[in-house]
């Protein structure tokens, strides 16, 4: 059925670009924390309050290192993970329906 097929490929399409976007956030928060920034810029808040909820469990769960929060680098792998494994099989499936 066609339909499933262009619902599945779309559902590949978007969640491939909001991981991408979610990415570049994510490294743009890594980037503001080797500098001093402004902390009620309205950029600088909106990246706190978009990654923070994905960002504090895994800074709990990692063991304390020299002074380095590894926690943007554990999320940047699970995008990749997520790009080069879920977005393929959803786009596979959606060829096998069609």
């Amino acid at each position: 059925m066609f339909v499933g097929e262009y619902l599945l490929r779309s559902v590949a399409s978007v969640l491939n670009l909001v991981l991408t976007v979610y990415m570049w956030i994510i490294i743009a928060r890594a980037i503001l924390s080797w500098v001093n920034p402004d902390p009620y810029n309205p950029a600088v808040r909106f990246l706190y309050r978009v990654t923070e909820p994905v960002l504090r469990p895994i800074r709990r769960k990692l063991p304390p290192t020299i002074g380095l929060d590894l926690s943007p680098l554990v999320v940047l792998l699970a995008i990749y993970f997520l790009q080069s494994f879920l977005v393929p099989v959803l786009y596979r499936l959606a060829s096998e329906i069609g």
